[in-house]
């Protein structure tokens, strides 16, 4: 065993060295030759990152992508992570929570109405092992499709049993029931969530262990950040005390402008050990992709986009394998500095309902309200 494990570490190692002596050979570039600095950037991620394997997490994780704001990269996100985790070596399922189903149409798999869905799995408490698919381009890539029924499902959740819990307590039994049938375990699971935050946000919240926040690069998703943050200390509070945030990823950045930088450099400011190194950028082949019924890592593996996304998954493993999980985590204190900061972050930002008098998290029913929070409240 002894043996084995030192052949490994030294297959790394040689690995680790090619690697490096391919790097120095590539040759200089500098800021004079922008062209030059980004092709050679692309290449460097190619020879760090094709082929390698991303370390095994010592539990599942359950990460829930979620961000009120639309259009900030929820779902490119969602499957492209899921997509570069899968193709390291990885078993991912992706639980499609947004009734527009747009994951479940970046992973190729059916989401026809009438096909089994997570709206089965919500509403009728049907098992989620009949409602999963295999991506068909990714090996080790499971999509719980979503279909158009999912769009009632904010309603007829209302007045139901344990309203917040169900998508919980289903991929519990699914979990525990691969491993008692002899199949491998799964490794991450992605939750992708719709922009608000209604019940089935919250039961996103609710089934995750760790948030992960897509952040665009321009003003206006930084407005509903500290709301955001808030609603998921109420359910930390009420009904998920494992949860936190543990990952924030800096997409759509164009380095050319300097909003872009200013609203990254902000963000690392006051969420520096959550924050990402990698941050995504801009790229036509990511939005390409999905009309072909594939993530960028599958429909342009070369393109900046998945290479981005590919450290990005990287950066995610190697944080939560180091030490045997993820710590960091974002504190009430670091969202108080987001709502006292000056200039633009958290400056006029909506709030969520907290008792302000003590500083404490209100009741969740405030959150919840009668099946809905809407992302601006009426002051």
């Amino acid at each position: 065993m002894a043996s084995q494990r030192a052949d490994f570490v030294g297959t790394v190692h040689d690995d680790e060295a090619r690697r490096a002596a391919l790097v120095e050979s590539l040759p200089d570039a500098d800021a004079d030759t922008p062209l030059m600095a980004q092709i050679q950037a692309d290449a460097t991620r190619r020879i760090q990152l094709r082929g390698r394997k991303f370390p095994r997490p010592a539990q599942t994780r359950i990460i829930t992508v979620a961000n009120q704001k639309g259009g900030v990269g929820k779902t490119t996100t969602t499957v492209n992570l899921a997509a570069a985790l899968a193709q390291s070596g990885l078993n991912v399922l992706v639980l499609d929570n947004d009734p527009q189903g747009n994951a479940s149409t970046a992973l190729g798999v059916e989401h026809r109405a009438g096909t089994p869905s997570i709206y089965e799995v919500l509403v009728d408490e049907a098992p989620m092992a009949g409602a999963v698919q295999e991506c068909p381009d990714v090996p080790n890539l499971w999509c719980v499709p979503a279909t158009i029924d999912l769009s009632g499902a904010e309603i007829e959740l209302v007045s139901m049993v344990a309203r917040e819990t169900r998508l919980r307590v289903a991929l519990d039994a699914y979990l525990t029931g691969r491993i008692a049938t002899g199949q491998a375990p799964i490794d991450y699971v992605f939750v992708d969530c719709p922009p608000s935050l209604g019940l089935l946000t919250v039961n996103a919240f609710v089934v995750g262990r760790e948030v992960l926040i897509p952040i665009q690069c321009e003003y206006y998703a930084l407005e509903g950040l500290t709301q955001l943050l808030k609603t998921i200390q109420l359910i930390q509070a009420h009904l998920n005390p494992d949860l936190h945030v543990s990952t924030i990823l800096l997409t759509m950045y164009d380095s050319r402008t300097n909003l872009a930088q200013q609203v990254a450099q902000e963000v690392r400011d006051h969420f520096p050990d959550t924050t990402l190194r990698t941050s995504v950028p801009r790229s036509v082949r990511i939005s390409e992709a999905p009309s072909y019924g594939q993530t960028v890592i599958t429909y342009d593996p070369g393109s900046s986009g998945a290479l981005a996304y590919l450290e990005a998954a990287r950066e995610l493993a190697e944080r939560g394998a180091s030490v045997g999980g993820v710590e960091d985590a974002v504190t009430g204190a670091e969202v108080s500095a987001v709502e006292s900061a000056p200039g633009r972050l958290g400056a006029s930002a909506p709030h969520a309902r907290i008792d302000q008098t003590n500083g404490t998290p209100g009741n969740i029913s405030d959150v919840v309200g009668s099946g809905a929070v809407t992302p601006q409240e009426e002051q």
